[in-house]
């Protein structure tokens, strides 16, 4: 027994001799770390790296960067002790690199020591009130020139003037390179990523569609189609508002398809173009935020289930995303509102001049001349109007992506799982899908279809239909600098942090927790009008807001039930109030695809569209969110804003000059 010990004693001692420390470690580098506490340093082994953008009260890292080859090999996936100002830290160093999280309150000195090694730098953070600078003076002089491209340029100037500035440069100095920053970084990163790339794609090709579908026929047809439906201008808008219902499954395809489709119709109808956008616009949004199968679903319940798990609580996301229905104020009251101002034929507003205008205007088209133009090539008179060759394109586009949402998020287990409804399994399966793909997938083929239609009828030849294409992408380039350079300005906000500083007074306010949700609301619309974004918004809030929420009700007293009340109208808040910012901001990608399908002056669509949506906004907070904070029922609050509303409309509005 003892030799037997004795030989298992002399094979672990060989194991250990045999395989170094550093190549266990190695074979094993995602398992553990091992600590060092004795490190000895020289100023060739290590480099201090900090973050190219630090911002006051927002957390960034101090970097540790190994140099040394030996260093390397030897402290790579371990442990070593940083004096960090005087303090004591221990960093973990994995690939050469290990992270120091530290916040900059203000300008001030920072010391690093490990072993020999001493680094002193002084840094002098960006103060985060000077984030709120770029979206604003964007947004302030869009609204007050009409002209957006300056008022971009100049906010994400503004931007990048300010970042090289605190990053030590002159103020000419900074300008310069701000400047050239605009197009060698921000717009680089812009296009860098794929979702704004398939944003790009799928509008020139839905644009190139809609000009061939034009040029063959086929527009025509349809619209002689509509016209027998549409034969009023509140019979045209509501035909669009139905439109704008019915393609509920994306926001994206629902503005370029309804806008496109319709604003032949309205012209006809003498509809303005500032009326037929805010129709695409505000129901685009509000349907996609609304239906249970929708490709906003799926990053919603990941924020959702991300919070309950913060918090702890035993409910699922689709659970608390369908309870939450009922306090979605603001979306359910834009489409109500809609139907009141075409049914009543009243606009007040802005609103009303442009309808007034366009009643008036012989040709829509004239009056819209600073406008991007889709589809005003020239029918040959040769060429017969056929509907069908409208219609075939464009319901390949709606069913197509519908079909290529359920192919990319399908799942075997979610749809043979008998414990779930047949509507639950398709929200989870389009919830999880690849909605750029589906549709890139469904455009294309639309696409492709309006030439093969267009070449068999021999309605055009193939390089005519080509021509027509190219024309098509042509007239996209407006809208599409316009998107580029607002998610330009967006990459600068998130650089500055410009959320952060709108976000941090409710976090940090002792308030009550029945007016959260209200809060919620303003926050989240104040955040995706700066931003132009509401799928960022709620990137940014529900996570943030949703675990913030539940600790100040619990702190309040509030059993669990009332907690989950105002949990569930939190969740609510969020997204509208990100949908009220969207539709608020001229630098919103869907308010700027809602002015390009309907070949709307851009600045005219936000100006005409802003009392609107802010009427509704103020009408869901003071009617609907925070009376149901207090426990009252959905059920009174729904008939009681839409009272309000009507009354709205029949006191402030005017009758409009309806044919």
């Amino acid at each position: 027994m003892s030799k037997n010990y004795f030989i298992l004693f002399i094979f672990l001692f060989a194991f250990f001799f045999t395989f170094s420390p550093s190549e266990v470690i190695g074979n094993n580098q995602n398992d553990f770390f091992t600590e060092i506490t004795d490190t000895i340093f020289s100023e060739n082994d290590i480099e201090i790296e900090f973050k190219s953008i630090i911002v006051e009260g927002v957390g960034t890292k101090i970097f540790i960067i190994l140099k040394n080859p030996e260093q390397k090999k030897y402290y790579n996936n371990r442990s070593i002790n940083v004096f960090i100002n005087d303090s004591l830290i221990n960093v973990k160093i994995k690939n050469n690199k290990g992270a120091i999280p530290y916040t900059f309150i203000s300008k001030e000195t920072i010391s690093v020591k490990t072993g020999n090694y001493f680094f002193s730098e002084t840094i002098t953070p960006i103060p985060l009130w000077l984030s709120i600078l770029p979206p604003l003076i964007a947004i302030l002089i869009a609204l007050i020139f009409k002209e957006v491209f300056t008022a971009l340029f100049i906010g994400i100037l503004v931007g990048t003037t300010t970042i090289y500035f605190y990053q030590g440069s002159s103020i000419f100095a900074a300008i310069f390179k701000g400047m050239f920053a605009i197009i060698d970084t921000y717009i680089l990163e812009s296009l860098s990523d794929k979702g704004h790339l398939s944003i790009i794609v799928f509008s020139m090709l839905i644009g190139a569609m809609v000009n061939l579908i034009t040029s063959n026929g086929g527009m025509k047809g349809i619209v002689n189609i509509l016209s027998k439906f549409a034969k009023t201008a509140r019979l045209g808008q509501l035909v669009t508002w139905f439109l704008g219902i019915i393609i509920f499954f994306d926001d994206y395809a629902n503005t370029l398809v309804v806008g496109n489709t319709m604003r032949p119709i309205t012209d006809k109808l003498k509809i303005s173009r500032e009326k037929l956008s805010y129709i695409v616009d505000s129901t685009a949004a509000p349907i996609a935020a609304l239906a249970l199968i929708t490709t906003w679903i799926g990053i919603e319940l990941s924020y959702i289930q991300d919070g309950i798990n913060a918090i702890g609580i035993n409910e699922s996301a689709y659970g608390v995303f369908v309870s939450s229905l009922n306090t979605r104020f603001y979306p359910i009251f834009t489409l109500i509102f809609i139907f009141i101002l075409v049914i009543k034929k009243r606009d007040f507003g802005p609103m009303l001049h442009a309808e007034r205008k366009a009643r008036k205007s012989e040709n829509i088209q004239l009056i819209n001349n600073n406008s991007n133009n889709l589809n005003e090539s020239e029918i040959s008179d040769k060429i017969k109007a056929r509907w069908f060759n409208a219609a075939i394109p464009v319901l390949i586009v709606i069913f197509g992506t519908l079909a290529g949402l359920l192919y990319t998020g399908w799942d075997s287990d979610v749809w043979n799982n008998e414990n779930i409804s047949f509507s639950t399994k398709l929200s989870k399966i389009v919830g999880n899908s690849d909605s750029y793909k589906a549709l890139l997938w469904s455009s294309l083929l639309g696409t492709v279809t309006a030439i093969l239609l267009s070449v068999s009828q021999k309605l055009l030849s193939m390089r005519k239909s080509i021509d027509s294409l190219i024309k098509g992408f042509k007239t996209m380039l407006t809208a599409i600098l316009i998107l580029i350079l607002a998610w330009s300005l967006a990459l600068v906000t998130e650089h500055l942090h410009t959320a952060d500083f709108i976000s941090q007074g409710l976090v940090n306010a002792n308030i009550s927790p029945f007016l959260i949700p209200a809060l919620t609301f303003i926050l989240s619309a104040l955040i995706a009008f700066s931003t132009g974004s509401s799928w960022g918004t709620m990137a940014i809030l529900y996570p943030l807001i949703l675990p913030a929420s539940w600790l100040i009700s619990d702190n309040y007293g509030m059993d669990y039930d009332a907690s989950l009340s105002i949990f569930y109208n939190v969740v609510s808040s969020i997204l509208a109030g990100s949908v009220l910012g969207d539709h608020c901001s001229p630098i919103s990608d869907t308010t700027i695809l809602s002015s390009l399908a309907s070949s709307c002056n851009h600045i005219e669509h936000v100006r005409t569209q802003l009392p609107y949506a802010l009427t509704v906004g103020a009408v869901s907070v003071v009617i609907g969110t925070i009376p149901a904070a207090y426990g009252i029922s959905s059920y009174i609050l729904f008939p009681l804003g839409i009272i309000v509303l009507y009354l709205i409309v029949v006191i402030f509005g005017k009758k409009v000059y309806y044919t």
